[in-house]
């Protein structure tokens, strides 16, 4: 029964893409399998990885390397002019994850990085670089911009603004609820603790927690 299951599901994942037929071949590789993170294995029978049939895929420029796990209810979406996903071998997003680009904006997340639900990555007027085997908790966001706050304009009439991309290095952890702002860099290995505010640049091993955050220690 085992090899009869295995069958099935590599069948129908070689036929699976974001056409209406792939969805539907990816709904019937699903038929029968565990669900959450147990669906993982899936992706290796495709090329391209596992697109849930319950994930929305609105982006042109979408890159997707083998391994990737798109999980159920993650939006991938382009706004106007905006730039690639690039989404490296390995890759894992998990339920309710929101990626989207706008003008200027693109995101790359590095190879066997894995993203649980319910984060937020939204490049507008600059970008978002994830590095390689980087571990983001849930409830995680990503805005590399800000609004313009003069006076005698409501706020969502202003332009967006940027001090620069997000960019975070190799092998770092992001705890529950971290929030990262325009013109950060996280150095390589670092750790930031949950609820975190990160508004300024983190060393390569930094351990930060705090709002705004603060490093307290090198794991080195």
């Amino acid at each position: 029964m085992k090899r009869v299951r295995r069958y099935w599901r590599k069948f129908w994942m070689k036929q699976a893409g974001l056409g209406w037929r792939g969805r539907w071949a990816a709904r019937l590789a699903g038929w029968g399998a565990p669900p959450y993170k147990a669906r993982v294995r899936l992706a290796k029978y495709n090329p391209q990885g596992y697109v849930s049939p319950q994930a929305t895929i609105h982006h042109p420029l979408l890159q997707r390397a083998p391994g990737v796990f798109i999980g159920d209810r993650v939006t991938i979406f382009q706004s106007r002019e905006g730039g690639e996903v690039i989404l490296e071998s390995g890759v894992h997003l998990y339920s309710d994850i929101i990626i989207e680009t706008g003008a200027a904006g693109r995101i790359i997340i590095g190879a066997e990085t894995h993203v649980q639900p319910r984060c937020q990555f939204s490049a507008y007027k600059a970008s978002i670089e994830i590095g390689r085997r980087v571990e983001i908790a849930p409830n995680c966001s990503f805005y590399p911009y800000n609004h313009a706050v003069a006076a005698g304009l409501p706020v969502r009439e202003q332009p967006l603004t940027s001090s620069g991309p997000i960019i975070i290095g190799d092998d770092v952890w992001l705890g529950v609820g971290v929030i990262v702002l325009e013109g950060v860099r996280i150095g390589r290995g670092a750790v930031i603790g949950a609820g975190a505010v990160v508004t300024q640049d983190i060393p390569a091993n930094g351990i930060a927690v705090g709002v705004p955050a603060r490093v307290v220690r090198l794991r080195e």
